[in-house]
């Protein structure tokens, strides 16, 4: 029957076994992310009575709108698999499961608004509220340190500007810094050349701010770490990083070993 099936055509000319896999795999991939504007998968398979041996040339997804964890929106996302190895009963009843690991090449857009929102995201928040470091702790006569307020500026050239407020007690100091973009072993962002702005900050400020500073770009090079971030199955890297306007654009790979449960 199933041979039958294989081998009926749409009026597109696609083949019933991808029509339904495109389908299927549609609907796995929306269940990743708490809200998505566009989902479009594209199964490329030839000939198709491959699929029924499990054997596909590649998987393409591109999404448009896409927010991970309630709190991280893509603006753009797009990646393309090698050729994979599924069991293709698994489609049938309504899921993938991969006989194999693949790889798939990968690119992420993000706006500078959404970057700035996932700031107060509790991943972030925890790793910048209520900090205990012995080098704040002597800046802060021994009260705990969050850092707020942030701000960040896309420029040219992988070039950034941020704001931010350090608060204790009943004192809030105001922060101002420009640096670099970069990647550290394909996995972490990196904050590099980092500088005091320190026309941006009242003169009475600038000394306690321009120490601060310093410590919170610290911080910033020892959080954004794709590890901390990587779906379930699916392990990232990054290959390239570059400003385009008001968007952050990353390029680079995943290395799936099975297909996500959750995002």
């Amino acid at each position: 029957m199933l041979g039958g099936f294989t081998g009926f055509q749409d009026s597109q000319g696609k083949d019933w076994g991808e029509n339904l896999l495109n389908s299927v795999a549609s609907k796995t991939i929306r269940h990743l992310f708490t809200h998505s504007d566009l989902v479009d998968v594209e199964v490329r398979c030839s000939p198709p009575g491959k699929l029924l041996q499990g054997s596909i040339d590649s998987f393409k997804m591109s999404g448009r709108g896409l927010v991970i964890r309630k709190a991280f929106r893509a603006e753009e996302l797009n990646f393309e698999t090698d050729a994979v190895v599924l069991d293709f009963g698994s489609v049938l009843k309504g899921g993938i499961a991969l006989k194999q690991p693949t790889q798939a090449i990968a690119q992420v857009k993000l706006a500078e608004p959404d970057i700035n929102t996932a700031f107060e995201a509790p991943l972030i928040r925890q790793r910048l509220e209520n900090l205990t470091d012995p080098q704040l702790l002597s800046l802060s006569d021994g009260a705990p340190v969050s850092f707020g307020n942030v701000k960040m500026e896309l420029l040219p050239n992988n070039g950034v500007n941020l704001q931010a407020a350090a608060r204790w007690s009943e004192r809030a100091v105001p922060l101002a810094l420009s640096c670099t973009l970069g990647v550290e072993r394909r996995r972490r962002i990196r904050f590099n050349s980092l500088q005091f702005r320190d026309e941006a900050i009242p003169e009475d400020r600038r000394d306690l701010s321009g120490k601060l500073t310093g410590v919170m770009g610290d911080i910033l090079n020892n959080m954004v770490d794709l590890d901390r971030f990587n779906l379930d199955g699916v392990t990232m890297r990054i290959n390239r990083l570059e400003t385009q306007g008001r968007f952050l654009v990353f390029s680079g790979y995943a290395q799936i070993e099975h297909v996500p449960r959750i995002g």
